[in-house]
């Protein structure tokens, strides 16, 4: 004989495990801690102010 099964219980069972799959995916793409995200901007600041302080004319304008 078969084993008896309930298939709403199977049907959540694969809709969880559907749910893990899609988060596990985000979590890959889009998963970046407030840390890296500091950090991220704390290089491209110093990388502007490094440019802006190298500029020949520091004001931006011209003296004509």
């Amino acid at each position: 004989m078969a084993d008896i099964v309930n298939l709403r219980q199977i049907r959540k069972l694969k809709a969880r495990d559907e749910k893990t799959r899609v988060a596990e995916q985000n979590r890959a793409l889009h998963g970046r801690s407030k840390a890296d995200k500091q950090r991220d901007l704390l290089i491209a600041d110093k990388a502007g102010k490094f440019v802006a302080g190298h500029r020949l004319d520091p004001s931006g304008k011209d003296k004509q």
